[in-house]
């Protein structure tokens, strides 16, 4: 075995380590301040201790022992590695439109908005200015939203819906006003609201979903010529298909009505919506028009505070005789419709009738409006539409407080407007009425299902709480 060998190296290596440590003062006085030339056993433990120590250190830490046999270090390089590129966000760029969104508040006028923002009142009247904004912007209802683009103070960008289908963008540049109309893509839903009335027909059609537009076609559209809604009672039920308009997944209005049922009195009245010769109009199931030639009310929401009769006690002259008209109690001025087209036959002051309206409807037919506290704008002469306002409700003359008095007369006799025969409608034949089957089957299969339902539910509970079926979208009320 030479020299050179690492064996050999290591075991020198390791006797001169044991040498070293068995020679250093200050280990001797540690062990033993009084060392008298032989080591106890303790003494030997601890140096054998700190020679293992010694030789694990060598053996194991890299380039140590070469080190301490005094070789030369091995010299060191660095190189340089490439890195790959960073990776730069790209600035985000600043929009070209920063747009601030109000939501007009109750009560709150486009003005009061504009004046919110500070914008000058020219600027907004130069928008209404903008063909089609000032229908949509002058009935601004609660909620409807609007956005502004301001720059340095000054309207860049006006925003707003002109209908749920369309939103509207101005671009204001000086004097020049840019239109954008952008399509937003409405979904409409089909839904079926049905009530009982228990106090009101407008407290039940609210409670079973109905919106208040709806109420009003019902009542003022569909079954005006036929129902008296002041006389509905406790028990009376409707159902109403009506479609809801969908954007984006949130319910932004309501559209047509596309059938309804009112059944009071044990009878069922029915009316679907069909368009005939460009007209759109409401027809019974059988495909007769439900307008008809008369308003059975010329006063919506009224009550009867005296009857067709043939005696009665004159409240103010109290003398007994025939009442030949029906008393409508509402407030005073109260809008007064023509009950059917017509021409003006009469318009002043009629003795204790006060101020009076007279219609000629033609063959034989004529309508007279008593107690106005003022009159529309038609003159003697003149065509009335059906549903025209002609009056205001008063109690001019001999009335003893704010009413209408309202007579119906054929070939000059007085009848009961309220029961009397209304002259028919032409129905729908051939292929209209073809096409008005197969357009309203689906309407009327829902409300069947409906009412069914309702009816095996009445079967099991005699009253039950109104409930809402999510999956066929139908607002039922037991």
């Amino acid at each position: 075995m030479t020299p050179t060998d690492p064996g050999t190296i290591r075991r020198n290596r390791l006797k001169r380590l044991r040498k070293t440590a068995l020679q250093r003062p200050v280990v001797a006085r540690r062990l033993s301040d009084g060392f008298s030339g032989r080591w106890s056993r303790r003494q030997w433990v601890q140096a054998s201790l700190f020679v293992t120590i010694g030789a694990l250190v060598a053996a194991i830490v890299p380039g140590f022992g070469d080190l301490q046999a005094g070789s030369t270090p091995l010299a060191r390089q660095s190189m340089a590695l490439p890195l790959p590129p960073i990776a730069m966000q790209p600035a985000q760029p600043r929009p070209e439109h920063d747009w601030q969104v109000v939501r007009v508040q109750s009560g709150q006028t486009l003005g009061a908005v504009f004046q919110q923002m500070g914008i000058p009142a020219a600027t907004m009247h130069r928008i209404l200015e903008q063909p089609g904004a000032k229908p949509a912007l002058t009935r601004l209802g609660t909620g409807a939203e609007l956005a502004f683009d301001m720059a340095d103070g000054s309207l860049r960008r006006f925003r707003y819906d002109r209908d749920p289908a369309h939103r509207v963008e101005l671009s204001l540049k000086g004097d020049t006003i840019t239109e954008q109309v952008i399509e937003r893509p409405t979904e409409l839903r089909s839904i079926v609201s049905s009530g009982e009335i228990q106090s009101s027909l407008y407290v039940a059609a609210r409670k079973a979903g109905l919106p208040a537009n709806a109420i009003a076609t019902m009542t003022d559209e569909i079954f005006n010529y036929d129902i008296d809604f002041t006389s509905a009672k406790k028990g009376d039920r409707f159902s109403v298909v009506y479609d809801q308009v969908w954007r984006e997944g949130e319910l932004v209005g309501s559209g047509d009505i596309r059938a309804a049922t009112f059944t009071t009195g044990g009878k069922t009245f029915s009316g679907f919506r069909f368009e005939h010769d460009g007209k759109v109009g409401y027809y019974t199931a059988e495909g007769r028009p439900l307008k008809k030639s008369f308003i059975r009310m010329p006063i919506p929401y009224a009550r009867v505070t005296s009857g067709f009769t043939t005696a009665r006690k004159h409240p103010i002259l109290g003398k007994t005789r025939a009442h030949q008209g029906v008393d409508y109690g509402a407030g005073s001025g109260t809008p007064i419709m023509a009950a059917g087209d017509a021409r003006v036959q009469f318009v002043g002051w009629k003795g204790g009738y006060g101020r009076t309206v007279v219609l000629d409807h033609g063959r034989g037919y004529t309508t007279l409006y008593a107690h106005m506290s003022r009159f529309g704008k038609f003159k003697v002469g003149q065509r009335v539409p059906q549903g025209s306002v002609i009056g205001y409700v008063g109690s001019t003359g001999l009335a003893t407080g704010p009413h209408l008095h309202y007579e119906f007369r054929v070939n000059g006799v007085h009848r009961n407007p309220l029961n009397v025969t209304m002259p028919p409608a032409e129905p729908l034949k051939g292929a209209a009425l073809v096409a008005f089957r197969a357009e309203t089957a689906p309407a009327l299969a829902r409300i069947q299902e409906v009412e069914g339902l309702l009816r095996n539910n009445a079967m099991v509970a005699s009253k039950a709480p109104a409930k809402v079926d999510t999956t066929t979208g139908v607002d039922q009320q037991a």
